[in-house]
């Protein structure tokens, strides 16, 4: 990164920049940034808008997903990872998908009393719920907020199963309702790492755990009897691919029971972000990591079509699919996730005497 880039470069942001959004019909531009007395994109401060939304929980429709069902107690995420596939969503709620997906975060505060509503339905049947199927629910602002511990809350009093996952060791905060669950096999958590690396971490994911620090909590997890694994997501080739074994390897280490990946795909803004990001941090890199995540998608850096998405095609996509199974039954051999015990739902909560 040269000098000038590196003093407008915004310290703790992966985004770079402001992309345009569809559905308005102005956008911001530079034309002529001689007439400009101040940049016109700067690094903005976080602020946090509150939703009161009339439901909580969404159906998964995606067979690539193995969850029937995923809960978001927050939109947007101050996580900044530059690859992230969520930050197209931000667009509805008419924010950008870049600095506005990491600056601006919608907090949904009536989370956990909607939980309690959907679990009093005659028609609801238990079934795993996962938190964080689209922004993690242990950002930054969960310290303060604590709204995925009241939805944790919730889960132990009904008895239902939830499945988690997560780049923050604050999980650790909440040992003792994860541990309430694991006693009835009522929670799976995994946590993410896409990289052991230092420096690649810190500059793709700026205000995520240190992989030490998830590597530990993998450890504090699993000592504690919750069942955890790790997910390998997204595998960049050309940038992380090659240290699957490792991850794989550090996280059986720390008593993870499984393993899971996808490899990267660039749908919408997505790709026009992580493209100036990586050529703003790994210009030498830059080209090749771009041309191998196209050859995984057909040329293209998007790819929306199921059961391809997900693992990629192509001679690039096989080696890295390859080496994840491999490296997997290597050293994952003999372990396994516990089953989901459904028969622990209480309709009436802790109320019910039946």
């Amino acid at each position: 990164m040269e000098q000038n880039e590196a003093e407008s470069y915004f310290k703790g942001r992966g985004s770079q920049i402001k992309t345009d959004n569809k559905f308005l019909k102005y956008r911001y531009v530079s034309e002529h940034i001689e007439g400009l007395d101040e940049p016109l994109i700067q690094s903005p401060q976080t602020k946090v808008y509150q939703e009161h939304s009339k439901s909580i929980v969404n159906k998964i429709e995606s067979p690539d997903l193995g969850m029937m069902y995923s809960l978001n107690p927050y939109q947007g995420c101050e996580h900044g990872c530059s690859y992230c596939y969520a930050r197209n969503t931000h667009e509805y709620y008419g924010f950008d998908a870049g600095l506005d997906f990491e600056s601006k975060i919608i907090a949904k505060a009536n989370a956990a009393r909607l939980l309690e509503k959907l679990f009093h339905k005659a028609s609801w049947k238990p079934a795993p719920i996962s938190i964080s199927g689209n922004t993690d629910c242990y950002q930054p602002l969960e310290r303060k907020m604590e709204l995925t511990r009241s939805l944790l809350k919730v889960f132990a009093q009904y008895g239902h199963p939830v499945g988690m996952i997560t780049k923050n060791s604050l999980i650790l905060r909440d040992l003792d309702l994860l541990q309430d669950l694991a006693a009835d096999k009522l929670v799976k958590v995994f946590i993410s790492i896409t990289s052991l690396d230092e420096n690649v971490r810190r500059r793709m994911e700026p205000r995520t755990a240190s992989a030490t620090k998830r590597l530990k909590t993998i450890e504090e997890l699993s000592k504690a009897g919750v069942p955890v694994g790790v997910m390998c997501a997204p595998i960049i080739p050309g940038l992380t691919d090659h240290e699957t074994p490792a991850i794989l390897k550090a996280a059986a280490d720390h008593g993870a029971l499984s393993a899971g990946m996808n490899v990267v795909r660039l749908n919408g803004s997505v790709g026009p972000i992580f493209e100036d990001w990586i050529h703003k941090n790994f210009p030498d890199r830059a080209p090749k990591v771009i041309d191998q995540i196209c050859s995984m998608h057909g040329g293209q850096l998007n790819d929306s079509q199921f059961g391809r998405r997900m693992r990629g095609e192509g001679k690039v996509a096989e080696m890295i699919n390859l080496l994840f199974a491999t490296s997997k039954r290597k050293y994952f051999a003999g372990r396994t996730m516990p089953e989901f015990d459904l028969s622990k739902f209480r309709k009436g909560g802790n109320l019910n005497l039946f």
